[in-house]
């Protein structure tokens, strides 16, 4: 998730949508950035290369990716649900510019969702708990192999390789 690296990547359509993302909420630029940079700081201590699979490690980024955008973002929009909603909206955007398959890319949005849900769920809690949180989740993560089989796996993580 190198994200200078992603960015030249997109195609000209798609910086202008990030750009004018940026433009209408400049004040979650920096924030969602220091979210993203921390996110992969952890995750590389835990894990190592590891979470740029698409194993357990990368459920459990991905879930702290969204709670961590969220809780940087929370000074700055003072609403959590508008917060979840910015952290959902950017992110998926970022899916959009990877070059994921649909099962792959179906896997992180749905990881995606249990971050923000756990923000919303867990409101004050820290991220070295909300890590713990995770790695227990990781645990129980559930093994994929068709995007229809994550219907009902709405509260667990999930991945698609060992």
């Amino acid at each position: 998730m190198n994200i200078w690296r992603r960015i030249r990547q997109m195609s000209l359509k798609q910086l202008f949508h990030f750009g004018i993302l940026f433009a209408k909420n400049p004040l979650l630029i920096a924030p969602t950035i220091k979210a993203s940079k921390r996110t992969i700081a952890i995750c590389d201590l835990r894990f190592g290369s590891l979470h740029h699979s698409h194993r357990k490690e990368n459920a459990f980024r991905h879930a702290l990716w969204n709670w961590q955008i969220c809780e940087y973002c929370r000074n700055s929009v003072k609403n959590d649900q508008k917060t979840a909603k910015w952290a959902k909206y950017v992110t998926k955007m970022y899916e959009n510019v990877t070059k994921n398959e649909n099962v792959e890319a179906a896997m992180d949005l749905h990881n995606n969702a249990i971050g923000r849900k756990l923000f919303l769920d867990e409101k004050w809690t820290k991220s070295t708990e909300i890590e713990q949180i995770l790695l227990k989740m990781m645990e129980k993560a559930i093994k994929i192999d068709k995007i229809e089989e994550l219907i009902n796996l709405k509260d667990q993580l999930v991945y698609i390789s060992e």
